[in-house]
This record gives C-alpha cells, sequence and structure tokens, in this order.
C-alpha cells in the first residue's frame, strides 16, 4: 500500500512578495544613503550612522512581513491535512472534514467541517488558477478516499 501525500504552496504570491520584498529592501537603503547632515530643523541635531543603520533595518523588518505571505502551506496525507495560513495552522483529521470547497468568486479553497465551521487553505489560491484547481483535486481524492475506507 503506497501513502500519498501531496504539498502544495501559492505560486504567484511568492514571486510577487518576494519582488516587493526586495524592492522595500533596496529602497530603504537607498533612503539611509540620503541620511546625512542636518536634519532640517534649526538647532534639532544631525544624521548619523545609526539612523542609516536603523533605516536600513527598518526596511529588513518590512520585507519580513511582506514575505510573511509566502508561509501558507497545506500538506495531507490519507489520514489528515496540515493546514499553514499566514497566520495560524490546523492539523485535521480528514474525519472532521465534510467536503473541500473552492467556490466561484472565493479568493482560496477551503474545507467545510462537520460542524458547519470553515477552514481556509491559503495555499490554494484562485489566483494560482490551474495549479489550485489541481491541489483542491488532489485534497478532494484524498479525502474521499479516507472517507470511503
Amino acid at each position: 500500500m503506497t501513502v500519498e501525500t501531496v504539498t502544495y504552496r501559492p505560486q504567484k504570491i511568492r514571486w510577487v512578495a518576494g519582488g516587493l520584498a526586495a524592492g522595500v529592501v533596496v529602497l530603504f537603503t537607498a533612503i539611509s544613503f540620503g541620511l546625512s547632515g542636518s536634519t532640517g530643523f534649526e538647532n534639532s541635531g544631525q544624521f548619523e550612522r545609526g539612523d542609516q543603520t536603523a533605516m536600513i533595518g527598518l526596511g529588513i523588518l518590512i520585507a519580513l512581513g511582506i514575505l510573511a505571505f509566502c508561509r501558507p502551506r497545506v500538506i495531507a496525507d490519507a489520514e489528515s491535512i496540515h493546514i499553514r495560513n499566514v497566520v495560524g495552522g490546523y492539523d485535521l483529521p480528514w474525519s472532521v472534514v465534510r467536503a473541500v470547497r473552492f467556490d466561484r468568486n472565493s479568493p482560496w479553497a477551503q474545507l467545510e467541517l462537520h460542524d458547519d465551521e470553515q477552514v481556509s487553505i491559503h495555499a490554494l489560491q484562485a489566483a494560482d488558477k490551474d495549479y489550485a484547481v489541481e491541489g483542491v483535486r488532489a485534497l478532494r481524492a484524498l479525502h474521499q478516499a479516507s472517507v470511503s475506507a
């Protein structure tokens, strides 16, 4: 008996977030080089090396915040599904899942649970089109196999 495990991560958002994060770091680094001399107010002080370093550090922190959108992932096998979203995650056995849904005009796939709750799967986003549809089909097949077993 072969145990199939599937893993999906968002595709397009990773490219967008990576490029945007790199752009933010470059922008804040360029701005830091402009921080020299007087602060522009009378008797107020001078920009120093620490101010430049802080500006670069701020750019890096903002870039890390942007890269958090690359975090979503879903891993599923015959027994359970593990979902990691931008904030938080879920480890659920297939027995609590009623259906895997990907409604029209929905930004991402969702699990419908037996207690009428819904769990979003940010790793399967509508922007990824065929990749997301393939992922939903794979999750539905695993869910169906676990229900019929």
